[in-house]
């Protein structure tokens, strides 16, 4: 199972929010590419990057992105989110050398917007994020709640041959209590590979998540906060790690 350490970007900072809520932020640092190589330095084989501000159409924090890919570049692999919700935002996210980019509220709003991006970008460089809230996906920043089902948005996905899912329970995001494993579970169909994000806060989250045969783990707060540490993190994920 492949675990993601999260650097969340939010005015050029690394915050968590809970449950995706602007209001609720804690900020953990002021250097996202420090932490990107901090993690690198401790063995991570991926990181996960969202851009909170482009999320809430507030902005960007394109220089903070391409700052954690050139520190991290041939060390870490980088998955990132946060409002890439054209082709060519998509498009100068694999050329700067983000290794997955996650579509979210373009692929829940446009039902054919999937189609028109794997024409050209390989759906190995591409996940679809599903954020759920209550059964239903949440989009732009999770600011708004569409008739859209995760089911249904995992199906687009998998139509599109996009076989990656980021699956997030909105309201366990940053809140300590546990994963939404069965959510998670329930979109692992037809050859689907899901990456559970949301609520990890121990060791023993990460050991459930790998035992249901679940495709990786987004971890935020517990690490930020010190339940546990990266190494303890990837041992208990039984992930792959890079030499510091």
């Amino acid at each position: 199972m492949d675990l993601f350490p999260a650097i969340d970007i939010r005015n050029g900072r690394v915050v968590r929010l809970a449950q995706g809520e602007a209001t609720r932020q804690t900020v953990y640092g002021t250097d996202p590419a420090a932490v990107a190589e901090e993690f690198a330095d401790q063995g991570a084989a991926w990181i996960h990057v969202v851009d909170l501000d482009r999320a809430f159409g507030q902005g960007d924090n394109e220089t903070s992105l391409r700052r954690v890919l050139e520190r991290v570049r041939g060390r870490v692999r980088v998955q990132a989110g946060g409002g890439f919700r054209s082709l060519d935002r998509i498009r100068w996210g694999v050329e700067t050398g983000v290794d997955r980019v996650v579509i979210g509220t373009a692929a829940a709003m446009d039902h054919g917007f999937l189609a028109t991006v794997v024409a050209e970008i390989p759906p190995a460089r591409l996940a679809v994020g599903v954020d759920a809230r209550g059964g239903r996906v949440a989009v732009r920043g999770w600011t708004e709640t569409s008739t859209l089902t995760t089911a249904d948005l995992a199906s687009r996905a998998m139509a599109a041959s996009i076989s990656t899912l980021v699956y997030t329970d909105v309201a366990r995001d940053g809140m300590l209590e546990g994963p939404d494993i069965g959510g998670a579970l329930a979109l692992q169909r037809d050859g689907a590979r899901v990456i559970a994000s949301g609520g990890v806060s121990s060791l023993d989250d990460l050991r459930s998540i790998a035992a249901a045969g679940l495709a990786g783990a987004v971890v935020g707060r517990a690490l930020y906060e010190g339940r546990f540490d990266l190494a303890q993190a990837l041992e208990a994920a039984g992930s792959s790690q890079h030499p510091a």
